[in-house]
């Protein structure tokens, strides 16, 4: 199975992610190639020889001033092409899983959060500083996905404030841990939805390394691309 990941922009580094996820995806199979640049991932996946796209990239228009330093090198205005290379893979039957900063991308392009089954809203979304972050599996949704996993302790960012679609059923929460007694809201983080025939899955943690890497968080990505790529759901379950 073949893999195009596609990461990294302003504070979200490809180096601290991609080879999390490349050695993640690795163990079961599922070689990826890597690229920062949007557009050019677009075109590479445009020729229909990726199985999975693992989108973590942050890239926006950048139209605000706490911007300014960052647009030369980071703003992006997404293409038309790049939006049919991305439809068309879905509904090729392909698969999708976002992680984290996926939500921010795109902002001229509202269809994507109806794609993920999400999105960030400028104004209204955010999240508090990166640190320790409870997480836990959302009693009552059961799912291969998350099936036997326990709650963990990771260090992270949890997204709050997100358009979520009406269809969303959240699988898994998390919150800023406890600090002076007075831990965080809980947050939807993670949940597992089908685009015109495609299936897609939406990490919203991930932020570095050491959360891609967490065990359970590992194996939690494991079974979300297997998931994707249409695994049964006893494959899922067991990996």
């Amino acid at each position: 199975m073949r893999n195009l990941l596609i990461g990294g922009g302003v504070h979200h580094p490809l180096e601290n992610s991609a080879p999390s996820l490349r050695a993640t995806l690795e163990g079961v199979g599922i070689e990826s190639d890597v690229v920062e640049d949007v557009e050019e991932g677009c075109r590479m996946l445009a020729g229909g020889s990726y199985d999975l796209l693992t989108f973590g990239a942050i890239r926006f228009r950048m139209l605000a001033p706490q911007y300014e330093q960052y647009r030369a090198r980071w703003a992006l205005a997404f293409s038309e092409a790049g939006r049919e290379a991305l439809r068309n893979h879905l509904r090729g039957g392909k698969a999708l899983l976002a992680m984290h900063a996926a939500s921010i991308s795109f902002d001229d392009w509202p269809e994507w959060g109806e794609i993920l089954g999400g999105r960030w809203v400028w104004g209204q979304s955010g999240h508090p500083p990166f640190g320790a972050v409870d997480v836990r599996f959302a009693p009552g949704q059961a799912s291969p996905l998350t099936a036997g996993l326990t709650d963990f302790v990771c260090n992270d960012e949890v997204y709050g404030g997100l358009w979520i679609a009406p269809d969303v059923k959240p699988l898994a929460e998390a919150r800023p841990a406890a600090t002076d007694g007075k831990p965080g809201q809980w947050m939807p983080v993670l949940w597992a939805r089908e685009w015109q025939g495609g299936r897609v899955v939406y990490d919203a943690l991930g932020h570095d390394g050491a959360s891609l890497d967490h065990p359970v968080h590992r194996k939690l990505i494991t079974r979300a691309a297997l998931w994707a790529l249409g695994r049964s759901d006893a494959e899922v379950a067991k990996a």
